[in-house]
């Protein structure tokens, strides 16, 4: 079997594939986004370093790029390889059994005119963050997420809320069941990263503040409990730099992360150090940090989009859920009654621990990744 890989060289996607190595299908990666190698995935045939130029720069391209993108997608197959051309050549030599793509808006949209003139090769699609979620009622972006699910043979989400959403919109063809994005964990190598519950007095934020995120808004809340957390370090990992500016200029008592500071290994190890973990956001799948503070015995103070984290997060129970990401004083009481229920917290654990063993280790969503493969939608492929 020949899988193809369509996706943007992010951790989540080096997990996921991670699943599948040495399991005898022969892998190749389009490195849609031109990075280019990337040694994590050297178990793959990597197709990088694919957009060669045509012609010499033209004055104003990148203007054009930039700000006419219209006219400059018109013009675009003039100056240089585009993902159509180089995504052609690929199927015509590689002729893949299965075309796996990760993300909508970059990996998925640009492939759908070239995978619509190949109709006999199965297209999963795995949905990540905000793809559907999000974008589903933007009218410039529903109708290509419409005609991305019409194609899609197989839709993968990372929970029920997305699958629900494509149905909705229009989505037909197969569900693999809710697998988390990257794949599953290693428990057992973890757990020696997992300090005592009395030993622990972080209280770690996401610190994404952009078109999702509101990481400001949890540091406004729990600066208007600062006097109750003496006894505790205030941490910001993945920090966008308009959160260090916040930080900053309000001279606050944060110790900071910038956005590529930590390694994968290094924040499980920091969630492993936490009493609380916040997550907050207007819209986001389930967040991957979230599952980690999980597994990591970390309490999770998560916002729930579209009702995304209750479907893992009981509030009160293993979890608190933030339903208005914009309201500060609701955030921070959330934080203050947590901080104040200690059988909560530790009933939150046990709770977790139980999660992480059902849904989350590594063996669980390993099968169920290969089992996608080896699933009704490649049981047809000896009738092609």
């Amino acid at each position: 079997m020949k899988i193809l890989f369509i996706s943007m060289p992010s951790i989540h996607f080096v997990r996921w594939a991670k699943n599948i190595r040495g399991t005898g299908k022969d892998l190749y990666w389009f490195d849609i986004l031109n990075r280019g190698y990337t040694e994590e995935l050297n178990f793959l045939k990597q197709i990088t370093n694919w957009k060669k130029r045509k012609i010499k720069n033209v004055e104003g391209e990148y203007f054009l790029s930039n700000r006419l993108p219209k006219i400059y997608n018109i013009i675009q197959p003039y100056i240089e390889v585009t993902v159509n051309e180089e995504l052609e050549r690929i199927l015509n030599i590689i002729q893949p059994d299965i075309v796996h793509s990760f993300e909508m808006q970059s990996c998925s949209y640009p492939i759908l005119e070239v995978m619509n003139n190949y109709p006999s090769i199965k297209w999963i699609y795995s949905c990540w963050g905000s793809d559907l979620f999000y974008y589903q009622n933007q009218k410039k972006h529903k109708h290509k997420i419409k005609a991305v699910l019409k194609r899609v043979d197989s839709l993968h989400t990372d929970s029920f809320r997305d699958y629900m959403i494509a149905k909705k919109i229009g989505f037909k063809g197969l569900h693999t069941g809710v697998i988390p994005g990257g794949g599953g964990y290693r428990l057992e190598e973890l757990k020696f990263f997992k300090k005592p519950i009395n030993e622990r007095r972080i209280i770690l934020v996401k610190g994404y503040e952009h078109e999702f995120g509101r990481a400001i808004n949890a540091i406004k809340a729990l600066d208007k409990i600062i006097d109750e957390l003496n006894q505790y370090e205030l941490v910001i990992f993945g920090a966008h730099e308009v959160v260090i500016d916040f930080i900053k200029k309000n001279n606050l008592r944060f110790k900071f992360y910038h956005r590529n500071e930590l390694d994968h290994r290094e924040l499980l190890e920091l969630l492993g150090s936490s009493l609380i973990y916040i997550g907050n956001s207007i819209s986001d799948g389930i967040p991957n940090t979230l599952l980690e503070a999980i597994i990591m015995g970390a309490f999770p103070i998560q916002s729930n989009p579209g009702g995304v984290t209750s479907e893992i997060v009981i509030d009160n129970l293993n979890g608190a859920l933030i339903e208005d990401p914009n309201d500060i004083d609701l955030i921070s009481d959330k934080i203050f009654k947590v901080l104040k229920d200690k059988e909560m917290l530790l009933n939150a654990i046990e709770h977790n621990i139980a999660i992480s063993k059902e849904k989350l280790s590594y063996k669980i969503n390993q099968n169920k990744i290969i089992a996608l493969y080896q699933g009704e939608l490649t049981s047809n492929l000896n009738k092609k």
